[in-house]
């Protein structure tokens, strides 16, 4: 698979930063600067003055170098790149900033104040992007979005903030009140948007009502979500979309095919947000840092995910339907506040996940709310699931996995290790909305586990979030070495199978 823009050494396996396309260097230069004029020639030394003049004129193959400066504009990309030719890049310059700022631009329908639509082989890198707002419902803003069809998009090393939209509609629901970070929305079918690259962005104090920061939604096939960091938003960080009629034709209505990697998310949390309830803190703890809902045939590991309300969610919110082939490997999950990982339905009208694993991740205290999700919450309606090498360590709720429904047929649970603060007398499992307190009765109720483990994992240093192992940890070469699903790397880039055996948790 070719990725414009970033450097991938297997996928799934590893990945190097965003580098400049190597076709553009032998394309055309030009040049931008706030202090330009559009009638200049673009050059080093006659930049043009708007980045509009810049796309309108750019073809395959041309950098655009965007000198630092605040450009109050939006930035509508219509052309394309080509496979011989290379990219049409845009870029800041050097380490200069160019800033792309909001401020006063109306939004109009769903909008990005960068707008990428129909293109192929587009490159946006470094810029700032700000201040792109909305206090009008039934409008979305948007800092970077990529809709309709198109391939080989790359999103790298940009800064996104301060997008908003604020407005108040009437009723109790707070509907048409949405903002993204960035999205990708596959509008069309069957020509579908593929083969993205978002690599390295930041996104932070974004204000998106029912929507999420960075999302990717619909007719999407084949994407990579690497490196970037999202913090400090009021709702969803990473969310994977399917069943929500963004494709005209429902067969390709489900993203698709991607790898999510090496992201850190935190602080994400939706009890200030008022679509969830007016009353503020209106404490409905249901954001995810990352979620996949209603994708399918995606790999979501290395990652690190904390502090929000849910760690990961897997689930699908629409009525037979299925979020299904997730892959959650090697991540580290840690003091949020609903759960760590989610999956199923929330309730009985929603659908199912079904042939996930969920292998090598370490979850520590999750629950901090100490409601009872638990480290692992199994809803509604889950299908030949496997949860295998995970290390499990209850918050002072002494829960550890909580699945209320009786609606789960033929999920394993086996060679994992599980530790509470209370011990293993006063750990509790729910399954099938059956309790079971203490390890011995929870194995002999459920036939889960038979090959798992009670016992302090001994971290490095929990308490300065280093879950690092010791050499005495019991988790030590104690996994099940399955290569077909433990993957090659643990979180740190190390080779997950060394010597006698395979670590629990993410950590090799």
């Amino acid at each position: 698979m070719l990725i414009v823009g970033v450097s991938l050494a297997v996928l799934g396996f590893g990945i190097a930063s965003v580098k400049a396309p190597s076709a553009a260097a032998s394309g055309t230069e030009y040049y931008v600067s706030a202090n330009g004029s559009d009638s200049n020639a673009g050059t080093s030394s006659a930049p043009w003055k708007t980045l509009q003049h810049a796309a309108d004129t750019a073809g395959p193959g041309s950098t655009v170098y965007v000198r630092g400066g605040v450009y109050n504009e939006k930035l509508k990309i219509t052309k394309s790149g080509s496979a011989d030719q290379g990219p049409i890049t845009f870029t800041s310059y050097d380490s200069e900033q160019a800033v792309i700022d909001g401020t006063g631009l109306t939004v109009s329908g769903t909008e990005g104040i960068i707008d990428i639509t129909d293109a192929n082989y587009v490159a946006i890198r470094g810029f700032e992007v700000r201040n792109y707002t909305t206090t009008k419902s039934n409008v979305m803003p948007v800092g970077i979005y990529v809709h309709g069809s198109g391939s080989y998009i790359s999103l790298s090393n940009n800064k996104i903030h301060d997008i908003k939209n604020t407005s108040t509609p009437t009723g109790t629901d707070l509907l048409g009140r949405d903002a993204h970070g960035i999205a990708v929305y596959g509008t069309k079918a069957p020509e579908s948007i593929h083969d993205v690259t978002i690599d390295g962005n930041e996104l932070y104090n974004l204000v998106l009502g029912s929507s999420e920061s960075l999302v990717l939604n619909g007719n999407v096939d084949t994407f990579s979500v690497t490196n970037n960091k999202i913090h400090d938003n009021d709702n969803i960080g990473i969310d994977i979309i399917g069943y929500e009629g963004k494709s005209p034709n429902a067969a390709y209505d489900q993203a698709r095919n991607g790898f999510v990697s090496g992201n850190q998310v935190y602080n994400i949390t939706s009890n200030n947000n008022p679509s969830y309830g007016k009353k503020l803190p209106n404490n409905s703890n249901a954001a995810d840092g990352i979620y996949v809902d209603g994708g399918k045939d995606s790999i979501i590991e290395r990652n690190y995910s904390y502090n929000n309300d849910i760690g990961v969610e897997i689930a699908s919110e629409h009525a037979g339907k299925s979020t299904s082939n997730i892959t959650i490997r090697s991540n580290m999950i840690y003091n949020n506040r609903l759960t760590g990982i989610a999956m199923g339905g929330y309730d009985t009208k929603r659908g199912s996940t079904v042939g996930c694993l969920i292998v090598n991740n370490t979850l520590y205290k999750n629950d901090t709310l100490g409601d009872g999700s638990g480290q692992l919450y199994v809803q509604y309606d889950t299908q030949n699931n496997v949860i295998k090498n995970n290390i499990f360590v209850a918050s002072s709720s002494n829960v550890l996995i909580y699945n209320e429904y009786t609606k789960n047929s033929g999920n394993v649970v086996d060679y994992n290790l599980y530790f509470a603060p209370g011990g293993s007398s006063n750990a509790t499992w729910t399954w099938k909305n059956k309790e079971y307190t203490g390890f011995s009765a929870y194995q002999k109720g459920t036939s889960n586990d038979a090959h798992s483990l009670f016992a302090d994992p001994l971290f490095l240093n929990a308490a300065s979030n280093d879950f690092h192992l010791k050499p005495a940890s019991p988790a030590m070469d104690s996994g099940l070495t399955d290569t077909s699903i433990i993957g090659s790397l643990d979180i740190d880039g190390q080779a997950r199978v060394k010597g006698a055996g395979v670590n629990m948790g993410a950590y090799e």
